[in-house]
């Protein structure tokens, strides 16, 4: 998704779903309404009673009104428990003491206020208006707080708009309790969940107790039941409830009777948030009213499981975005547009690059053009491991699980495996390649001379991906990676580091790819020893700050087994991925007692040492790598990396021997060429080419077989399109050497 709104790429649409999208904000949300039916003319006192017909609904519109009368019971049941306790809180806050307290913004300035009764909003008035129309949330003492909830002592006060990641999701969070409110107003739907995604939000949902199920033809009237809570400007309010009350409030909705029983301790309490007649179990915080949000669609929809538990109730899930500027809105739109034109999947079909089987679900079935495209990629790694010093190796694909009870991964990663029984012994497919690597490690005695050892491997691996999960070539069960473990000293890792931060800046300005790092420290689920990880983490830290580039940390997304850097490419749709990592661990070689002999070898000193063990990935997944420079380049391959190169175009049947021994030529260069002697016309030939996207279409005639050259047309350059001049064969296979080498992304021969 575009940069200018912060999308990233953890959900893959299908070309389905992203054009349905587009049909469904651009077309349907603007149909006509139902024409009034004409008058009926005067009959004659003979002429025969005619039957009233029911009205049908048009083709796409739901038969359904849009707000359900009477509302629903729960509605009201919620509203009047909300006023006794706000009553009741209200009255405790005005009951508090009001005190000055000093406010410091974040370029320092210090700002008077009261206790108790000064809120963020009005700070920002202060400001200026203008300014605080812009802001979405607040920030106190590094804590999200609701503009307009009065601020209680001195404190930081910082502003976030919704250009800012956290201010875009309050946004989001927002607009998805509007959602809920227009799908209870219109179904009488029980709500579950409601959060904010990475483009947009959801709301999970049981409709007559899953009996109903929502189509796109209940979309509009969504969006209706949404606008009437919109442009009322519904206050956003803010309620602290004890358990007890909460139980209470929702005795009607056994899903969010299963939260409040298992995720609040007996004895505490939560929030709610109440807009117009929603209120909702709810940490928020959100904007201050419904009327910031100016434009709103209702995207698609699907069917989840509560929980994400697949032994859970179905319910269903509707999808929806929003934006404070309606311009933003239409650059989205636009952007769909162009990403449904960039699918992988849509372009992977039309260019025959792969498919899928349900007989293998999440594994992908690469055709001869694909495995082109995927052999370069892994051959471009193994010309790079020849030069930075890699040696690649072959491990197993299934070991005893006595291997992942060793390495941890049976008790932090046995759910994503695939297992299986052979002689009474269990066994798993491999999820990724390091303890095999350990393994290797471990096989002989090992010295310090020998390190660091840099070993690389493109073995199968397997994750049990839920179904529901998959997604083309993004989320699949089976995969290759450029997987590679470096084994090193202490003294050695800022150096290894280093090297894989020009490795990845190589490989990522070849495909023309901007990247940014990010610092991903220790889990809440974690393996070793606290000062371990403290420095494994400071280790990392001082790696990125020699590199000089930007960086930002991602507290608590570590590995299990360490603290890693991942790093997030841009690509032509500035859409971020993460693609690459780095991660530093100490575990594993500890967990499978590594040694080393050291170059210390004083009475005082141990005669061995553990090696320090850096996993690293540059494309990742070369299955995942293939769907973004799919997308990246929109199926118009660079030359380098194309899975068809050239296309020999005889202008007449008389010509055709000459064709084949220009293709045949240009095959034994090392190049993917093909040669048209089909029974269509030149134009036909031509404009073929063009749809399947070869870098050059070579057309030869009676000129070019005489003097043994080619007339030839560069797909990305509109002044060769048609005929130019003849270029001499020779010259042309050492042009394409040239750029075939350069890797460059122009198709320009020079």
């Amino acid at each position: 998704m575009s940069a200018k709104y912060g999308f990233q790429s953890t959900h893959t649409m299908s070309a389905e779903e992203v054009q349905q999208k587009v049909e469904d904000l651009s077309i349907k949300a603007n149909a006509p309404a139902a024409e009034a039916a004409p008058a009926e003319k005067p009959k004659s006192k003979a002429a025969p009673k005619k039957e009233k017909k029911e009205k049908k609904a048009k083709d796409g519109e739901s038969t359904r009104p849009t707000f359900l009368d009477p509302a629903p019971e729960f509605i009201d049941h919620r509203v009047k428990i909300f006023e006794q306790i706000k009553a009741k809180r209200d009255a405790e806050i005005a009951a508090m003491e009001r005190k000055p307290i000093n406010v410091t913004l974040k370029d320092g300035t210090v700002k008077p206020a009261t206790s108790w009764e000064t809120s963020p909003l009005a700070i920002a008035q202060e400001i200026g208006k203008s300014f605080a129309d812009r802001q979405v949330i607040s920030k106190v003492d590094g804590e999200l707080w609701d503009l307009e909830r009065p601020l209680e002592k001195d404190c930081t006060l910082e502003f976030l708009d919704f250009e800012h990641p956290e201010g875009k999701a309050v946004f989001w969070h927002s607009s998805a309790h509007v959602l809920g409110e227009g799908c209870e107003c219109h179904f009488g739907a029980h709500l579950c969940f409601g959060p904010p995604t990475e483009d947009g939000f959801f709301y999970d949902m049981a409709i007559d107790e899953g009996k109903t199920v929502v189509s796109q033809a209940d979309f509009k009237n969504i969006e209706t039941a949404c606008q009437k809570a919109i442009k009322d400007k519904q206050k956003f309010e803010r309620l602290v409830m004890t358990k007890e009350e909460l139980l209470e409030m929702f005795n009607y909705n056994k899903y969010k009777q299963e939260l409040i029983k298992s995720k609040i301790p007996d004895g505490t309490s939560s929030t709610v948030y109440r807009c117009g007649p929603l209120i909702d179990l709810c940490r928020g915080p959100h904007v201050p009213h419904t009327g910031r949000i100016k434009t709103f669609k209702v995207l698609k929809n699907s069917a989840s499981y509560f929980l994400g538990d697949a032994n859970n109730d179905s319910l269903q899930r509707v999808y929806g975005v929003s934006f404070p500027d309606k311009q933003q809105m239409k650059d989205y739109l636009k952007f769909l547009e162009e990403a449904a034109q960039r699918d992988h999947r849509k372009i992977g079909k039309e260019q025959d690059l792969f498919f899928f089987n349900e007989m293998s679900p999440g594994s992908c079935f690469w055709l001869p053009h694909g495995t082109r495209i995927y052999n370069t990629l892994v051959d471009m790694m193994r010309e790079q491991y020849q030069i930075r010093g890699y040696q690649e190796v072959i491990t197993p694909n299934m070991y005893n699980a006595k291997l992942w009870e060793t390495s941890g991964h049976w008790a932090n990663y046995k759910e994503n495996m695939f297992t299986f029984d052979v002689e009474k012994e269990t066994y798993g497919l491999k999820p990724m390649n390091c303890p095999g690597h350990c393994l290797m490690f471990k096989s002989r005695e090992r010295s310090y001379r020998e390190l660091p050892w840099r070993v690389a491997d493109f073995g199968v691996i397997h994750r049990n991906e839920f179904s529901g999960a998959l997604s083309g070539l993004t989320r699949v069960r089976r995969f290759q990676q450029d997987d590679a473990h470096i084994f090193c000293t202490q003294d050695q890792i800022g150096d290894e580091i280093t090297g894989i931060f020009d490795f990845l800046k190589h490989v990522y300005g070849i495909f023309g790819f901007d990247f940014k790092m990010e610092l991903s420290t220790r889990p809440e689920k974690y393996v070793g020893e606290l000062e371990t990880w403290n420095g494994a983490e400071a280790k990392l830290e001082e790696a990125l700050n020699k590199w000089g580039g930007d960086w930002e940390i991602n507290k608590g997304d570590g590995a299990f087994y360490g603290p890693k850097i991942d790093i997030m490419i841009s690509d032509a749709l500035r859409r971020w991925h993460q693609c690459a990592t780095i991660q530093l661990d100490f575990q594993l070689p500890n967990r499978f007692e590594l040694e080393f002999k050291s170059k210390d070898d004083s009475a005082t000193a141990s005669p061995v040492t553990r090696p320090v063990m850096i996993h690293r990935a540059i494309l990742g997944s070369v299955e995942r790598m293939t769907a973004i420079l799919t997308e990246h380049f929109a199926g118009k391959w660079p030359f380098w990396l194309s899975p068809r190169q050239v296309l020999v175009v005889p202008v007449g049947v008389k010509y055709f021997e000459y064709a084949e021994e220009v293709q045949k030529k240009l095959h034994q260069a090392g190049f993917y060429v093909d040669v048209d002697i089909t029974g269509n016309t030149l134009q036909k030939k031509v404009r073929n080419g063009q749809v399947q996207k070869y870098n050059f279409i070579f057309i030869v005639g009676e000129q070019e077989a005489n003097e043994k050259s080619v007339n030839i047309r560069n797909r990305d350059i509109q002044d060769l399109q048609g005929k130019n001049e003849a270029v001499a064969l020779d010259t042309v296979v050492e042009q394409l050497l040239k750029l075939k080498e350069s890797k460059r992304n122009d198709n320009q021969l020079e």
